[in-house]
């Protein structure tokens, strides 16, 4: 898998710096620095962003005298990287385990509209499994 596949490598303030890009979609060091928790010196978050790069995680263009960062991964398939690292880390593969910790957590909040949704889901995938189609 690429480097640029695997969230699983990134430090704690690497993955807040992503975040912050995901959110934002693109950003100057300066826009990056102002929104991290706690911020470092603006010559630390260039460091780490330059890192970042390194690892394949993000990328910059040059507009006027500035580096506009954003990151290489789509968001979407950076949440299944992140997932499936977590998946196999902590919950040894089973997806089962994993969707069980967060539904049994009194502090995850889940609508009806969103339990309907992952029942459908779910029925959705047991059709897949039996053959039954889409």
């Amino acid at each position: 898998m690429p480097k640029s596949q695997v969230h699983g490598d990134l430090s704690r303030r690497e993955r807040q710096i992503m975040d912050v890009l995901y959110r934002l979609g693109q950003a100057t060091a300066a826009i990056v620095t102002s929104n991290l928790p706690d911020p470092p010196s603006s010559t630390a978050v260039r460091t780490m962003l330059r890192i970042l790069e390194d690892k394949g995680h993000i990328r910059h263009e040059l507009e006027g005298v500035r580096y506009v960062y954003s990151p290489v991964m789509p968001r979407e398939q950076a949440r299944k990287s992140v997932l499936t690292h977590v998946v196999r880390t902590f919950f040894d593969g089973s997806a089962e385990q994993a969707m069980a910790t967060l539904l049994a957590n009194p502090k995850t909040d889940i609508s009806d509209q969103e339990l309907d949704h992952l029942a459908k889901l779910i029925d959705q995938a047991r059709n897949r499994q039996k053959g039954g189609g889409r």
